[in-house]
């Protein structure tokens, strides 16, 4: 912490030795950089307004996350800005960078807010950062008038104020309350040290399924093996490229090599799945379980 502060200082303190442009060495600066690809342009445009995507990372520091990340990220809206800004337009440079600035600030503190990803539409990103400012604006206002709002009307009224769906509040009041907790965190003192993970569903198959997966696979193997026994030599050949390759082939190509039209292919390979299904069904009433 204390190294991050220190870092904090330097770059601060960096960012405000910088030189101050007027508007037309600002220009100038730009069209070099889009024009002729001037790094040198480049470098002091970014340094020149380094202190404003400084000041715009400082308003993010509540929600938790590192000051030295936050202006590095600024840092990198502020480049996204200078890459994109067109001089043409008319409009000074720090005006353009403000929104790619803290576009950026913002992608980074949803992306770290929790290990459940917040979201990223323009819905989701407007409730994360107004949501408790609104909410808590309504409450003062009912508070005053003498009124008490119930949790149905206060997300139906911050719904209509940020101009989203009810059902995305609804949800980022879910995410907003909670917060990630450790797996491995005990439950409580009284569960003698037991961790939340020892709690979890084991999905992975038991040992029983396994040993019964595997008698039932040996036998359907047995099965068909039986059943293509029974085809002749050309029968087998095409239920082999048809059904047991990974890339099986087309009854087209097969007529080809065999010598015959593709309707042909098409009839012995039906003939030769009736003979194996009654070899199938001759042998066990239990694959009937298989063939559905």
């Amino acid at each position: 912490m204390a190294l991050d502060s220190t870092l904090d200082m330097s770059l601060s303190r960096r960012a405000m030795k910088a030189e101050l442009l007027d508007a037309e060495t600002e220009l100038r600066l730009a069209y070099a950089w889009r024009d002729e690809r001037d790094e040198e342009a480049l470098h002091r445009l970014i340094t020149a307004y380094m202190r404003l995507a400084i000041s715009m990372a400082s308003k993010f520091k509540r929600y938790g996350a590192p000051m030295n990340d936050l202006i590095q990220e600024a840092g990198l809206g502020l480049m996204k800005a200078a890459d994109k800004f067109d001089p043409d337009r008319g409009v000074r440079f720090s005006t353009y960078a403000v929104w790619w600035i803290k576009a950026s600030i913002q992608d980074y503190v949803m992306r770290n807010w929790s290990m459940v990803r917040t979201g990223s539409t323009s819905s989701q990103k407007s409730l994360f950062f107004n949501m408790r400012r609104v909410q808590a604006r309504l409450e003062r206002e009912a508070a005053s008038a003498g009124e008490t709002l119930d949790r149905h009307q206060l997300h139906q009224m911050i719904s209509t104020e940020i101009g989203v769906p009810l059902h995305d509040v609804e949800m980022m009041e879910g995410r907003l309350s909670g917060s990630d907790y450790s797996l491995n965190a005990t439950q409580s003192v009284d569960d003698e040290g037991r961790e939340w993970i020892d709690a979890l569903e084991d999905n992975s198959a038991q040992a029983a399924d396994l040993v019964e997966d595997s008698h039932d696979t040996a036998q359907l193997r047995e099965w068909l093996l039986s059943a293509m026994a029974a085809l002749n030599d050309r029968e087998r050949f095409i239920v082999r490229e048809r059904k047991l390759r990974e890339d099986p082939r087309t009854l087209e190509s097969l007529g080809n090599e065999l010598g015959l039209s593709k309707e042909r292919v098409r009839q012995l390979e039906a003939a030769a799945f009736g003979k194996m299904r009654k070899s199938l069904e001759s042998q066990s009433r239990e694959v009937q379980h298989f063939l559905l």
